[in-house]
């Protein structure tokens, strides 16, 4: 199983050191496209005096396809390793970084099996099955931040009890994206672990203070900056990869899903599916947990964060924990009725894992390119119907729960 996990590691990898240099001729290029777009030359445009957050300045300045999107601000510094070397350096060292940060997660995961299977073994397992699924070769092959933004939001869950200070401290890293950080801090109190919430939010704004403070006086006080964060939302909404009503955009949060389902879209849809993930969410989640069911309350509280706001396919990786969790949970209990809801949710889940190109091509083979930009918000918005059916129908038990 190692040497296949290497295989698979070392295949993840080629892209990192195949990719050629950026240029306006190959901005198409997709191999480390979100390592050069939103991590490499925005940082480089950092430290050159300007403001990344403003679309026009990336544009003309760097040979970038896509807007730097509203990343935690002390995202400039934290990866500025990676981006004062040569851009190929640069990538290849992002690129090994993120494949340390999956096995990791695998870590973590395996953690959750220790009772059944030993660590070093379900590390190589999980780990090997990362780099094969879709979602973990996508990171590595497009140079994502996500295998990061996982290990910060299973930490947080995982400490929340017993290590609240490094469960803050993996918070912060979790919001290193808004859209993962605002929804997850907000069920992690609802959960009763205000302080993490708090102390890990608050560490995320200090270690953006030190950036967004440069990046106000430069561009000439409080309201010019603000125009280049409106300039910046105003580009996103209307490209064709991020927009809510795109029918190209791989987005599985339930606005957009609900969107390219029926081709309705009513008004302030994104805002109504943010509060009202959040609001039933929160409410069965507390309910699992008093029922002493944490490891559904982790799947439900993963499921709620992609699907509430803005996600894709790949976000779906801060689930890994849980999901293996619930599994263990799951399996001497898989007869019950009521468990076969939330088994087939972590089933559904898997969709995106699996997703591979062969499978794409399959089916657009069958029907079309906008089925397979759908299928995986199907399956994952599916997958946090059935769990909050489960938590919402879940009678109190003692029997097939795990210890958060």
């Amino acid at each position: 199983m190692a040497l296949v996990g290497v295989v698979g590691a070392w295949r993840a990898l080629r892209p990192s050191w195949e990719v050629p240099l950026p240029t306006p001729a190959n901005l198409p290029e997709e191999r480390m496209q979100d390592f050069r777009d939103a991590l490499y030359f925005p940082i480089r445009e950092f430290l050159a005096g300007g403001n990344p957050y403003h679309p026009a300045a990336m544009f003309e300045h760097w040979p970038v396809r896509q807007n730097f999107n509203l990343y935690q601000p002390y995202h400039l510094l934290l990866h500025a390793p990676f981006a004062l070397p040569g851009y190929r350096v640069g990538a290849v060292a992002f690129a090994l970084a993120s494949l340390l940060l999956l096995v990791a997660l695998a870590v973590l995961a395996a953690g959750r099996l220790r009772q059944h299977v030993p660590l070093v073994l379900g590390t190589a397992v999980i780990a090997t099955l990362l780099v094969f699924s879709q979602v973990g070769k996508a990171q590595l092959y497009v140079g994502q931040v996500n295998p990061l933004i996982a290990v910060g939001a299973a930490g947080a869950l995982l400490a929340r009890r017993d290590s609240p200070k490094w469960a803050a401290v993996a918070l912060a890293l979790a919001w290193l994206k808004p859209q993962f950080g605002l929804p997850l801090a907000l069920l992690l109190f609802v959960r009763g672990s205000r302080r993490v919430a708090l102390t890990g939010t608050a560490i995320a704004a200090v270690a953006s203070l030190v950036v967004l403070v440069p990046l106000i006086v430069r561009g000439g006080g409080v309201g010019p900056f603000l125009d280049v964060i409106a300039a910046n939302l105003a580009h996103a909404s209307q490209t064709s990869y991020g927009a809510v009503d795109s029918m190209t955009a791989q987005r599985i949060d339930l606005a957009a899903v609900l969107y390219r389902v029926t081709g309705w879209l009513p008004g302030g849809a994104e805002l109504l599916a943010l509060v009202g993930v959040l609001v039933v969410s929160g409410v069965l989640v507390r309910r699992l947990d008093r029922m002493g069911q944490p490891a559904a309350a982790d799947l439900l509280t993963c499921l709620a964060v992609v699907v509430a706001i803005v996600h894709q396919p790949g976000d779906v990786l801060i689930a890994v924990p849980s999901m293996v969790a619930v599994g263990v949970v799951w399996w001497p209990r898989r007869r019950e009725r009521d468990w076969r809801l939330v088994g087939l949710s972590v089933v559904l889940l898997l969709v995106p894992f699996a997703h591979l190109h062969f499978v794409s091509l399959a089916i657009r083979a069958v029907s079309s390119a906008r089925v397979d930009v759908t299928v995986d918000g199907v399956a994952v918005a599916a997958a946090w119907l059935l769990a909050v059916g489960f938590a919402a129908t879940r009678r109190c038990s003692g029997v097939g729960t795990v210890r958060a």
